[in-house]
């Protein structure tokens, strides 16, 4: 009995040394950790390489017009980041908030930028071989599978490995095509808030916090009192405008309230932004510059569209300086706008005796009364029509699109669909003229060419 005793011990334990040594292996064989969370009770990760730190928060600064997952910006040790509810983005419930909560975050990094993720709970670092992770499939969690790069089982829990770096450059890229304010309201946001670090933070410091905390509250007031009040939208594509004059308005109203009472604020905020000759007849130095940007063009028939034609100023002024420059070529120019009034009357623009004298001279003719009126070559250029410049289809390209200052009146989605629209319906030599303070955002399409009359563009 004893030899069987002492032949049980010693297979119990040569068992154990085989578990030990097999744990070891496994061990050895690490080479990919995770951080585990829980996302409405089901097991997520992200690969740890991504994760900066871990965290605990709440109480975000609110920034507004920005997708419904962006839950406001947080002052991490003096970095400005964005904060994004994951069950948010992935359309899972989330219970209402009172703006008290203290929520658990996950700080990533995707390339040069740091987010803020929310989540319901972390859980821990998870070691596994990489070669255990098995590809997604669609019935794992409730998210699409576009934002899974894999699935994995250890200890008993089956964990969908999140795509980081496909979340947020997905998003990033429906921000760029669908909604240019949402992140250019981030970084200028980011960009206003310069915080202190906390670290030995002095009387002077935390009020030069507190006095940049209200400075981008402020700004964040005027640019949704602006979109309120006027329509228009802080982007990509006047941000650097917008940012500039806050600075300048912040000083004219050093003694009264920077924020924006009323439309007459409003208009006086945007008194600076529109461009040379808006909504007015053309001086001979404007026309001349726009004479010099034109393009050559041997074209026998050249097409021009003016979206936010008004009551006709600028598309007459078009008509003249473009019959001087191709002077055989069959010219149309589309001028096109939502107010149905100027339309109408356009066609009928009369012109004060001021201007009859002035490089208008060669392209008016007097009327029965004794007044002055284009004469019929020029008018018959023009087509005015009562036209959404967001419904262009039906348009054959385009050899000039003149659109000054109304990108930055559209919404923000119609904003990068028209810029899109620009792109696809001009010409190879074709150009476009935006609004002096307005600019064409993607660099790599466009190139510019701007001067303190004009700001031109080409593909």
């Amino acid at each position: 009995m004893e030899n069987v005793t002492e032949n049980v011990i010693d297979i119990d334990a040569e068992k154990q040394d085989m578990a030990e040594e097999k744990k070891e292996q496994q061990l050895a064989n690490i080479d990919f950790k995770m951080v585990a969370f829980s996302l409405a009770g089901k097991d997520y990760a992200i690969d740890i390489m991504k994760v900066k730190e871990i965290a605990k928060a709440g109480r975000f600064t609110y920034v507004p017009n920005t997708s419904p997952f962006v839950l406001g910006v947080y002052n991490l040790r003096g970095e400005i980041i964005p904060i994004i509810d994951l069950r948010l983005f992935f359309n899972i419930p989330v219970p209402e908030r009172t703006g008290t909560e203290i929520e658990n975050m996950i700080i990533v990094r995707v390339g040069e930028q740091v987010f803020g993720v929310v989540i319901d709970a972390i859980d821990k670092v998870v070691g596994i071989q990489k070669s255990s992770i098995q590809p997604p499939h669609p019935l794992f969690g409730d998210i699409s599978i576009k934002y899974i790069s894999g699935v994995v089982e250890s200890n008993g829990h089956l964990y969908i490995l999140l795509d980081i770096d496909r979340i947020f450059s997905t998003k990033q890229t429906e921000r760029t095509d669908k909604s240019l304010v949402s992140e250019s309201k981030l970084s200028l946001v980011q960009s206003r808030v310069q915080v202190q670090p906390e670290k030995n933070k002095g009387k002077a410091d935390t009020e030069k916090t507190a006095a940049a905390e209200k400075n981008a509250a402020d700004f964040n007031f005027v640019v949704d009192s602006l979109k309120n009040l006027k329509k228009f939208t802080v982007s990509a594509v006047n941000e650097e405008w917008v940012n500039k004059r806050f600075a300048e308005w912040s000083e004219e109203r050093a003694s009264t309230s920077v924020q924006l009472a009323d439309e007459k604020d409003a208009d006086q905020f945007l008194k600076p932004f529109y461009s040379v000759s808006t909504a007015e007849f053309w001086s001979e130095k404007l026309a001349d510059a726009f004479y010099k940007a034109l393009p050559e063009n041997s074209a026998r028939q050249i097409f021009v569209w003016n979206p936010g034609c008004g009551k006709g100023y600028e598309s007459y002024s078009l008509a003249c300086v473009l019959r001087k420059r191709y002077p055989d070529a069959k010219i149309r120019i589309y001028a096109h706008d939502i107010d149905l009034l100027s339309v109408s009357n356009a066609p009928m623009l009369t012109i004060p005796p001021e201007i009859s004298g002035s490089w208008y001279k060669q392209f008016l003719t007097k009327t029965v009364s004794g007044g002055y009126t284009f004469i019929q070559e020029v008018k018959d250029m023009v087509m005015f029509g009562y036209h959404d410049c967001m419904n262009t289809d039906s348009m054959q390209p385009l050899d000039i699109i003149f659109a000054r200052d109304i990108i930055s009146f559209l919404k923000e989605d119609s904003q990068a669909a028209l810029i899109a629209d620009f792109s696809e319906k001009l010409k190879g030599n074709g150009i476009v003229v935006i609004g002096n303070n307005e600019v064409l955002p993607d660099s790599n399409k466009w190139h510019a060419k701007k001067s303190d009359l004009l700001n031109v563009y080409t593909k």
